[in-house]
């Protein structure tokens, strides 16, 4: 079993920046490949980035690629999301997943997630 706690969210204004963590606990979270997705109300979730296992590979939605930045912490169990130049269309709740392990031109679906965080609300402000 694994858990997960994300934190960072807010609200910041468009051109900002704010760094999520996922707080993992869990004897195997080292063997998963991590993810942040993200959801607004009445649309469905969305990939964001994604991670692998020892932290070399990562990929990026196309929305996001080079403003934000996935990366993880596997001695503290700890995984990160840089998000630089906010955008408002980048409102959302946030979420941080448990995934396989990621490659080249693959976007996990939610059915593949393992786990779930509850999720991290970041408002950018226009």
């Amino acid at each position: 079993q694994v858990q997960l706690v994300e934190s960072g969210g807010g609200l910041v204004q468009a051109g900002g920046s704010l760094r999520l963590s996922c707080a993992a606990s869990g004897r195997t979270v080292y063997s998963y490949g991590m993810g942040w997705f993200r959801q607004v109300p009445e649309k469905e979730r969305e990939f964001v980035a994604h991670i692998g296992r020892s932290g070399i590979r990562t990929y990026y939605a196309d929305s996001v690629k080079g403003r934000f930045t996935i990366s993880r912490d596997n001695a503290k169990n700890t995984l990160f999301l840089q998000m630089n130049d906010l955008k408002s269309e980048d409102t959302a709740v946030y979420y941080c997943a448990a995934t396989p392990e990621p490659y080249s031109g693959y976007v996990p679906s939610k059915a593949e997630v393992h786990y779930w965080g509850q999720g991290t609300q970041v408002t950018v402000s226009s």
